[in-house]
């Protein structure tokens, strides 16, 4: 049994992370620490467990073995750091923090200390994310190109969004470093290193400077470029995924994943059999933890997340394109 400490209800995740646990047989929530005492006090009540105001108290207890770190992202490395240190196991909301120098010092104490970390990144655990990379692996698809992702929702535009996600200060950016996120992750999964990027962010509803329509252009060492798009005012959302390739290509549309290739001359065909989606990351984790599987979704997968959000900040801005690497 992996008893787990709840680091935070601020983030709009911390909820489902926490029922995701509960479904779990061999995970136990055993106590919440929250910044905010009165917010994470009544978490604790609803939950039926113990609730520390202090950090360093709620770290030391013979009850915790790990943490669920849902604290606004301008405290993770500062909350990490300390739980890494205190020998706990450590399983966190995106992104991993806000620049590369805070990424590495949490990956120092990862390893230091030897504990298991793993970072939430849904959108690599799918099929299509499964399928895209397999056919890149095989070279189905042939050189690739393009890629684009979009995902957004109406967060913003319709209030359902708490304020604070507003507060830059705190959340280290608006849309595309929340929503934003999970393009960022997917591309750098399936293209690698990034080479450079542009970006532009603008506000529609959202209380400036936190961004609510965003778009990042980056290029990568093969030579593909990925066009990825967020944003927190699309009442219709228009999420779209495509990956083309000189030779194929597969796409998105409509919940529908179709895919073309030269070596079929059929048009596009729906996948008769996807591959099946990998375990969720929170049962990545606790395996990690109990067994020693591999976690795929690692402090290198956290740190190239960081890297193509830090530079995309910057190219927004400077008002330029950013040399990465």
């Amino acid at each position: 049994m992996v008893n787990v400490l709840m680091l935070s209800k601020w983030h709009v995740h911390a909820v489902d992370y926490a029922r995701a646990l509960g479904e779990q047989p061999d995970a136990k929530i055993t106590c919440v620490w929250d910044e905010d005492a009165a917010r994470g006090l009544a978490w604790a009540k609803e939950m039926g467990v113990d609730f520390e105001a202090d950090l360093d108290t709620a770290l030391a207890r013979a009850d915790v073995d790990a943490v669920v770190v849902d604290t606004p992202t301008s405290d993770h490395c500062r909350v990490m750091v300390k739980a890494a240190n205190a020998r706990k196991h450590i399983f966190t909301e995106k992104a991993m923090a806000a620049t590369i120098e805070e990424c590495k010092t949490i990956a120092d104490a990862i390893v230091k200390n030897d504990v298991k970390f793993c970072i939430s990144y849904p959108h690599l655990t799918t099929s299509l994310t499964q399928l895209c990379k397999q056919a890149i692996d095989e070279g189905s698809l042939g050189k690739i190109h393009y890629l684009r992702m979009r995902m957004a929702h109406d967060g913003a535009l319709n209030n359902w969004l708490p304020t604070y996600w507003y507060d830059v200060k705190k959340a280290c950016g608006g849309a595309m470093m929340d929503l934003g996120c999970h393009p960022m992750y997917v591309a750098s999964y399936l293209l690698g290193k990034p080479t450079r990027i542009a970006s532009m962010f603008n506000n529609t509803v959202a209380p400036p400077p936190a961004e609510d329509n965003a778009v990042s252009v980056v290029e990568f060492e093969g030579g593909a470029i990925a066009v990825l798009e967020t944003g927190f005012i699309s009442p219709y959302h228009g999420d779209a995924f495509e990956l083309l390739g000189t030779e194929g290509a597969i796409v998105r549309t409509a919940n529908k994943i179709k895919m073309r290739t030269n070596k079929f001359d059929g048009g596009w065909y729906v996948p008769a059999a996807l591959p099946n989606p990998r375990p969720a990351a929170i049962r990545q984790w606790l395996d990690g933890i109990q067994t020693g599987a591999p976690i795929l979704f690692d402090t290198e997968r956290g740190i190239a997340l960081t890297e193509l959000l830090e530079n995309a900040y910057k190219s927004h801005g400077e008002q330029r394109i950013v040399g990465i690497g």
